[in-house]
């Protein structure tokens, strides 16, 4: 058995003691970065018909044990003044940007780095999921970290993640982060 594989069972026996825990997760990004494809992907559901979210979407997802409220809120600008009202009691923050499209770093920094102050999410755990990586003018997820100055982040645990919502390729390496995370920070 590799070393991976190994982690992996590890992972899921430390889970087996909290099944039934419920995580409360917000996805967050800006408009078209990919978050309903990403819940969706999450949730095994076609990924093929998808449009813009007026509002929020909301799905329960079973991994490793727990039960995972996703709460997926739209990232069009007139959208994000609401955001703030759905942050209570968050135990995950995942926020998913489109690594090709490099004329929005700077604004989807600007409002990641907002999230990172709001006092009800002092201390929580973000996953930034670098999506669209199947694309070839993607950029790595190495370099949006750098430009987001990441590692800046010193009151959290956080993670920036490759991945490819449409593929799926990198979406359960960020999952299997998650649950690491809560059964860490619930002992």
């Amino acid at each position: 058995m590799g070393e991976a594989q190994k982690g992996l069972l590890s992972v899921i026996e430390k889970l087996k003691g909290s099944t039934g825990q419920e995580v409360r997760i917000v996805l967050l990004g800006l408009d078209n970065a990919g978050k309903t494809t990403l819940l969706k992907s999450l949730a095994s559901e076609d990924v093929n018909t998808i449009t813009p979210t007026q509002g929020f979407n909301v799905k329960s997802v079973a991994s490793h044990g727990m039960k995972l409220n996703v709460w997926d809120i739209g990232g069009q600008r007139k959208i994000r003044t609401f955001w703030k009202k759905y942050l209570e009691n968050t135990d995950v923050l995942i926020y998913v940007i489109d690594s090709a499209d490099k004329k929005r770093f700077e604004e989807t920094g600007l409002e990641l780095s907002e999230l990172i102050d709001e006092e009800n999410l002092k201390g929580v755990p973000v996953l930034i999921f670098a999506n669209k990586q199947d694309l070839a003018t993607s950029s790595p997820a190495s370099e949006i970290a750098e430009g987001l100055n990441l590692h800046t982040y010193r009151d959290r645990e956080w993670q920036i993640q490759a991945c490819s919502a449409v593929s799926g390729e990198g979406v359960q390496d960020g999952m299997n982060w998650i649950c690491n995370n809560i059964v860490n920070k619930k002992k």
